[in-house]
């Protein structure tokens, strides 16, 4: 069966749950269709780049779909009636991602306590180390070493 990848943003004003259950609603009708979803992420509640229907925010919610066509088309379909899903995207791919996507990457790395872009948050500590001259050999230090 093709494999397709699906992400989908609901209402801020669902709770958690509501979206999680939502996202139930959509892999039952893949299931009923014949298809499976292989991995669901929900991604939390995350601010939209501009307004999309009066609303700033968004419940984003991946899926990892093994199904037939018409089992996507039949969810899409059922998410424009959904009032609470504000946008969706559907991407026929070649094979589908193991483990973790990589908005769960980042929000893991930031947990590690290494900014997105992998430096430490400490970063007085990292320019310290940097403006550092290197050390030099000082005078006493070369007669102590030569004495020994």
């Amino acid at each position: 069966m093709p494999l397709y990848e699906n992400v989908f943003i609901a209402r801020q004003d669902i709770s958690a749950a509501q979206a999680e259950a939502l996202a139930e609603t959509f892999a039952n009708i893949l299931a009923e269709q014949g298809g499976r979803v292989t991995k669901r992420e929900y991604w939390g509640l995350k601010n939209l780049t501009y307004r999309i229907k009066k609303n700033r925010k968004g419940h984003y919610t991946l899926f990892n779909i093994d199904a037939p066509a018409a089992a996507v088309h039949e969810m899409e379909r059922n998410m424009r009636l959904n009032e609470d899903v504000l946008r969706y995207l559907t991407v026929k791919v070649e094979e589908l991602e193991e483990g973790p996507s990589a908005m769960l990457q980042s929000r893991h790395r930031d947990r590690d306590g290494r900014d997105r872009d992998g430096r430490f948050r400490d970063r007085d500590r990292d320019r310290e180390r940097r403006e550092r001259p290197p050390a030099e050999a000082t005078p006493a230090a070369e007669s102590e070493g030569g004495a020994q």
